[in-house]
Formats: structure tokens, sequence, C-alpha cells
């Protein structure tokens, strides 16, 4: 069997990506999820567990990594994030590698916030940033409990402008309303698996 094609998403926070990775699942593709694996790495025998408390002993409470001392300990020292990163992005990697291996769908979808920030496009086939206008952005951020202007402004400015996640992506879908990213997606699996059919044929 040939591999699975390997679509990565991402998009800005308030840009609609986790309502489009949850119409791939509903399309019968798998989808891995960064933010899940994460949680897994910082779960109660997770594999970044022994090494964040290495780093940082207070940053493992009851045998699992406190994402509250983490924040705690970047806001007081400038070199925590890299640090951080340092031990939990190359385990990311490796779960994410995990999932691709043991895929037996014709596509995977891989949903990767830091994308294109990570340089994880070099290992797919094909991107896909999802966007909406920026004042659309605004309204679906700040009606997230306990979310303020300040945190929202401050979020936006770690991650990529939007408009070079679209310049970068192979693909880009607008989640302006449910029904046309819904059709959008089944548009882009068709593509994908026609394109990829054609190829196979010559």
């Amino acid at each position: 069997m040939t591999r699975s094609f390997r679509l990565g998403l991402t998009g800005s926070i308030g840009t609609g990506k986790s309502t489009t990775a949850a119409m791939f699942r509903d399309e019968g593709l798998p989808v891995w999820d960064a933010d899940a694996a994460v949680h897994r790495l910082y779960a109660a025998g997770g594999a970044a567990v022994a090494p964040i408390a290495a780093l940082h002993p207070p940053a493992v409470h009851a045998g699992a990594v406190d994402r509250s001392a983490l924040r705690v300990w970047i806001a007081r020292d400038d070199t925590a994030l890299a640090r951080i990163e340092a031990v939990v992005h190359p385990l990311v990697a490796a779960d994410r590698a995990a999932f691709v291996a043991a895929a037996t769908a014709d596509i995977v979808v891989l949903d990767i916030p830091l994308l294109f920030e990570t340089g994880a496009e070099a290992e797919l086939d094909a991107t896909l940033t999802v966007t909406c206008p920026p004042d659309l952005q605004r309204r679906r951020v700040l009606a997230r409990p306990g979310m303020t202007a300040a945190h929202f402004a401050a979020l936006l400015a770690k991650q990529m402008p939007d408009a070079e996640k679209r310049a970068r992506a192979t693909h880009v879908i607008e989640t302006l309303g449910l029904d046309a990213v819904r059709a959008a997606v089944r548009a882009l699996i068709a593509y994908i698996r026609e394109t990829r059919d054609a190829r196979d044929r010559a």
C-alpha cells in the first residue's frame, strides 16, 4: 500500500482550525492534534515529565507537568520558553511521526498550530491554512471565557501573521460559514484523491 498523503492544517487563533479539523474527522480521515499530543506528554507517565522536572522541578506536581507553574517560570525567566521547547518539540515530532507511521488511511491530517514556525511543512505533502477577516477573528476570540483584548494581542504577537501563513500554504480555506467550510473540506479531499490517483496512473 502507498503511504498516507500528509496534509498539514494550521491557522491563527480564532480562524476556525479546530472546527475545520473536526470536519476532516467527520469525513473519516484520521486527524493528529499537536495540542492533544502535548497534553499526553505532560500527563502522568508522559515522556516530557522527567525532562521538564530535570529542567525545573517546581513545574512537576503529582507526577505530571503543571502548565500554570510553567507559565510562572516563563514569566520570570527569559530562557525558560526556549529550554522547554527544546525538550517538547522533538517529543511532539516523534508522536506525530508515530501517528503517521501507524496510519492506514489514504489521507491523514496533521493539526499543527505552529506548522510554519517549526518548519514542519518539510515533512508534509501539502499544507492548508484556514483564515477569516480580522474583525471576525477578534469577535470569535474575545467571546471565549476569560479572554481579554490584551491577552488576544499577546497571543497574536507570538504567531506568524495570517497573510504570511496564507502565502506559504498550498491550500487556503476561508471560514465564514459552516456549510461553506464543509463543502471546501470535501472538495479538498476529492482534489487530493483525484490528483494522487492521476499521479499514480502516470
